[in-house]
């Protein structure tokens, strides 16, 4: 069977989560997460990238990167791959030591950047290691909360100046938006769209860059929609006919879904919707 496409293009963001094989660890000590980062800040001059957030677990990691020259598989194949070998000569070790494919998910910069970023430095305290994030030194919290201490690799000022152009007001405004996000009842509020962080609009325009890969025949339809939004998502907040139609075409022309779906969800006669689909209404 063929595997989801990896969506790459330029300047894309990427939330990236990577677990150890069978869940075990790929952390046994400060020393090999000590190593991670050093290989992290190599790959990310190498390939050109920008780190936003990053958080290192005892199985896991997660990273939030943007990639202006759309290259993450090759990125994250020369990171996984560099690490694992000097892990496996260091402990002595062989076989695979990453679970599969890293897993990544496509963000939205202009709304869920800072989202993702609280997200991923929120991990410990959400696994219970620690009962607030500066008490977790594996994670740019840190050196975000701290910029004078951020490596150049870290984009802790860019991520700053969201909040304020002076410093200090800027560091405030970050710790107070991080912490809360501990008062809320979910940490995540990512919406399911697949691999997709962000609303429906993003998500039709993410797929309109990579129409061409997403069309291969080779592919089944099944495995090519790993973007796909909820249909209810893509119907959110639809404010007049206009977008309503461009609205079903999206639905059915990009993602795929029945008329008969569509028509059920938005209480349409299903000849109606049929029409619709059928004419060649401007969905960009």
């Amino acid at each position: 069977m063929a595997r989801p496409l990896r969506i790459q293009y330029p300047d894309a963001l990427y939330h990236i989560t990577v677990r150890g094989n069978e869940r075990r660890n790929i952390f046994l000590d400060d020393f090999d997460r000590l190593l991670f980062l050093t290989i992290l800040a190599q790959m990310i001059d190498t390939h050109h990238l920008r780190c936003y957030a990053y958080c290192l677990m005892d199985n896991h990691f997660h990273l939030l990167l943007e990639t202006p020259d759309g290259n993450i598989s090759r990125a994250m194949h020369d990171l996984n791959g560099y690490y694992a070998q000097l892990f496996n000569k260091i402990h002595d070790r062989v076989g695979h030591l990453f679970q599969s494919r890293f897993y990544a998910s496509l963000v939205d910069k202009d709304e869920y950047l800072l989202e993702s970023a609280r997200y991923i430095v929120l991990n410990p305290v959400r696994a219970k290691l620690v009962t607030k994030p500066d008490e977790w030194k594996w994670s740019s919290y840190r050196v975000t909360a701290n910029p004078h201490t951020s490596p150049p690799w870290m984009q802790s000022h860019w991520i700053l100046s969201l909040f304020s152009r002076q410093t200090q007001i800027a560091v405030t405004a970050y710790k107070q938006f991080v912490q809360d996000g501990m008062k809320q009842n979910t940490f995540h509020p990512q919406k399911r769209n697949g691999s997709v962080f962000g609303g429906p609009w993003f998500t039709h325009d993410v797929l309109k860059k990579i129409d061409d890969a997403e069309n291969q025949k080779d592919i089944p339809r099944s495995e090519r929609m790993i973007g796909r939004p909820m249909l209810t998502d893509v119907f959110y907040d639809v404010k007049n006919k206009q977008e309503r139609n461009a609205a079903i075409v999206f639905a059915h022309k990009r993602c795929g879904y029945p008329l008969s779906h569509i028509a059920s969800l938005i209480q349409l006669d299903a000849s109606t919707v049929g029409k619709i689909a059928r004419e060649k209404y401007h969905v960009d």
